[in-house]
């Protein structure tokens, strides 16, 4: 007979829960890949529940203080489109971007960054969810996961302050930024948090006011920077700093002080990224007050409630969008967005040859030119094999350097939306994610507005091997 005896450091844990049935789709995560994933869905008509272990959607863009968008044009017309330009466009009516913003900024602009106002983006999410008929359970996080042997997923354990619970559901969405369902339904990952060298590091965003708007501007940041470094102000001499992003007169959000060293998936060390994350945030003020015109009077009145992650985990899908397909702005027959993002990968450390390559790479070897864009196929969104598990956001398939340029939240938006409309027509028509029609997939996102100008299209998604990973 097997050993049943547990290890002398482990506890088996066991008891009888409560089952909840009924839904068509269960997302796990409410950051902008699975908000828009319920949202679409809902709007298709599936019953939604949206799990959130917070208590606001929108994720990085509201619960981390990530509150700026960048890449929406590509010179001549939105390169983005469906639910996500909805959210910008209802935005902009409702006053959550800086004064006088010209509507180009998203409808034509190539490149730049565009801050918005976070509590405004909470309401709409929330008022969005509910007018699709998605039912929000804040507070829950998924714990567990029940998987057939097929690898079907039946259903989700959930716990929150009513505790443990079995969600089950026909199809499943994993937003969650780190994989964390995929992992516990047994799909392969890469982690890149396990090599803190060669991540991206996190940082902790904070809503700045005081600015003087009239006065501030933004092409001041990094000589200043290098002044303050010249001077010895820093207490870690980072040259890449992200900077002031204005949503308002006197408003905006700091996004600097990289947090090197810190491993996404490890607890202890995303706790000590949070402490020692506050104090970036009180340094980086008192450095635009010193040396950037119009930020005199600035002042911090918050950080985030997370960290802004760039990387931790990106599943083994059923093609792997890589470094090539954004050298050749390739288009793909199944692709379900178009984006124009260039590789953004920050700097591993304080390093002269690491800012050399980022602003080598990032700034002029890198950089998309006006109307080129390249195709992000279904086949990132759906783990190997999936039946009825897809993925949406900064974990999807692709390779170190790609996943740099779509790991933004335009990209994982419309990621969101298409694993939304792929789930529901999973449901539908019987067909597992992995054997999808991803025709008639394209055909459903263009009616809802995407932007999905590919000239051919095909019944099956582009499939391709995983690559041999390097920096």
């Amino acid at each position: 007979m097997p050993d049943t005896q547990p290890a002398p450091d482990t506890f088996v844990f066991q008891r009888r829960i409560p089952v909840e049935d009924g839904h068509d789709l269960v997302v796990a995560g409410g950051g902008p890949g699975g908000v828009a994933a319920a949202i679409r869905a809902g709007r298709l008509g599936a019953k939604v529940l949206l799990l959130e272990q917070l208590g606001c959607l929108g994720g990085a863009g509201t619960s981390a203080l990530v509150s700026a968008w960048s890449d929406m044009g590509d010179g001549s017309r939105p390169i983005v489109g469906g639910l996500f330009l909805e959210i910008v466009e209802e935005l902009y009516r409702r006053g959550a971007y800086k004064p006088n913003i010209s509507t180009d900024a998203w409808r034509k602009n190539l490149h730049g960054g565009m801050a918005y106002n976070p509590e405004k983006l909470k309401l709409l999410l929330d008022e969005l969810c509910a007018d699709a008929g998605v039912e929000v359970r804040f507070f829950t996080k998924v714990i567990d996961a029940d998987v057939a042997a097929d690898g079907r997923v039946n259903g989700v354990v959930t716990h929150n302050i009513e505790g443990h619970r079995l969600v089950r559901g026909k199809a499943f969405v994993d937003a969650t930024g780190d994989a964390a369902l995929s992992v516990l339904c047994g799909v392969k990952v890469r982690e890149a948090g396990r090599d803190t060298r060669h991540i991206m590091a996190p940082t902790l965003c904070a809503t700045q006011v005081g600015l003087d708007g009239d006065v501030f501007k933004t092409s001041a940041q990094q000589a200043a920077v290098h002044k303050a470094i010249a001077d010895g102000f820093f207490t870690q001499n980072d040259r890449h700093v992200p900077g002031l992003f204005r949503w308002g007169q006197d408003k905006a959000i700091l996004n600097a002080g990289h947090l090197f060293g810190t491993d996404a998936l490890n607890c202890r060390s995303l706790s000590d990224g949070m402490v020692k994350g506050r104090k970036f945030a009180a340094e980086y003020t008192e450095f635009f007050r010193r040396y950037v015109p119009g930020c005199e009077r600035m002042e911090y009145v918050a950080t985030g409630a997370l960290l802004g992650i760039r990387e931790s985990r990106r599943i083994v899908g059923e093609y792997e969008l890589n470094y090539a397909d954004f050298t050749a702005r390739r288009w793909f027959p199944d692709q379900i967005a178009a984006y124009n993002k260039s590789v953004d990968m920050h700097v591993h450390d304080c390093s002269d040859e690491q800012w050399e390559r980022y602003t080598t790479q990032f700034l002029k070897r890198d950089r998309t030119k006006a109307g080129e864009y390249y195709g992000i196929p279904y086949g990132i969104l759906v783990p190997k094999g999936s039946a009825n598990l897809w993925v949406a956001g900064r974990c999807n398939c692709s390779d170190l350097r790609l996943h740099a340029a779509i790991r933004d939240q335009p990209a994982c938006y419309m990621m969101g939306e298409a694993a939304g409309t792929a789930a529901v027509q999973s449901v539908r028509t019987g067909q597992p994610a992995a054997d999808l029609d991803t025709e008639a997939l394209v055909g459903t996102l263009r009616a809802n507005g995407a932007y999905l100008p590919q000239p051919a299209l095909s019944k099956t998604m582009t499939r391709g091997e995983i690559s041999v990973e390097t920096e």
